[in-house]
């Protein structure tokens, strides 16, 4: 197979898999869903690939919908470990070391951490867990806002000047401006469930005015996948009752409307879901 159909075949194959979660948070289809996945695919290491890219939200319909792990399902997330080995160490986050690999390792141990929750729900996520006994380990570090202070008392519509510019502004002191700093959050959108804890949950709840001009702008450009990642940390920050500077549900319904696929489906779904678990 060449390295072009790979990697098409691999990204039907996540496609397929979001369909098949959103589904099941829906309440559509049956049991095992990711181990029928792997099962009827003409290509299984494709599958189970997608099992990695889909990552952490193959449990939203366990999180969020209160639907059983089937064990089938655990043991197809654990071969996608097996046949996908994560690194034994997690490596460093930017800048020290590359984004990506560190993006990853975030997002592999978030799916280790609730492989392990939804086959034993005693089993807290996070720290405080068992983190020794994933799959994958935790990394260090989250996504620095360069001025926290600036992001959090600046008003959201003075910085929107550039929305339609394409513009990809630098880094201004140790970490990156709130535009790019909101789209790394989106990168890690996956983390954004409940069950999970850790220093990415705390860079969200420190600074949801960044986040709402993040998602804000995202939409102005009309990036409505990276919209709808970054409005899920809004979304999650609002059903734990951390105050937020705009209502995400109006962003959700926008989104919804605007359709996109199901990777995108599934984000708005699992964001709408979290709203509707909202605490008082």
């Amino acid at each position: 197979m060449s390295p072009d159909r790979s990697q098409t075949a691999y990204a039907e194959s996540a496609a397929g898999l979001a369909s098949r979660a959103l589904d099941a948070l829906q309440g559509i289809g049956g049991t095992a869903m990711v181990a029928q996945h792997v099962e009827r695919a003409e290509d299984p290491k494709a599958a189970l690939a997608a099992i990695r890219v889909v990552g952490a939200d193959l449990f939203a319909p366990c999180l969020l919908g209160g639907a059983a792990l089937h064990p089938q399902d655990a043991a197809a997330v654990a071969q996608s470990f097996a046949v996908f080995p994560p690194a034994l160490s997690p490596p460093p986050p930017p800048p020290e070391g590359a984004a990506e690999p560190w993006l990853v390792a975030w997002r592999d141990w978030a799916t280790a951490a609730l492989l392990a929750r939804c086959a034993d729900p005693a089993e807290p996520a996070g720290p405080g867990g068992a983190d020794e006994g994933l799959l994958a380990p935790r990394p260090s570090g989250a996504p620095v806002l360069a001025d926290i202070a600036q992001a959090t008392a600046a008003g959201a519509g003075a910085d929107l000047a550039d929305a339609g510019s394409g513009t990809r502004p630098d880094a201004t002191g140790p970490g990156t401006d709130w535009r790019q700093w909101s789209v790394r959050m989106g990168q890690l959108s996956t983390l954004a469930l409940p069950g999970l804890a850790g220093p990415v949950h705390d860079a969200a709840r420190a600074a949801p005015l960044a986040l709402a001009r993040g998602a804000t702008r995202a939409v102005l450009r009309r990036d409505f996948p990276t919209a709808a990642r970054i409005v899920r940390w809004l979304a999650l920050l609002k059903a734990e009752s951390v105050p937020v500077p705009l209502d995400p549900a109006p962003l959700v319904e926008h989104l919804r409307l605007h359709g996109g696929g199901p990777r995108l489906a599934l984000d708005v779904a699992i964001a709408g879901r979290l709203l509707a678990t909202e605490t008082s």
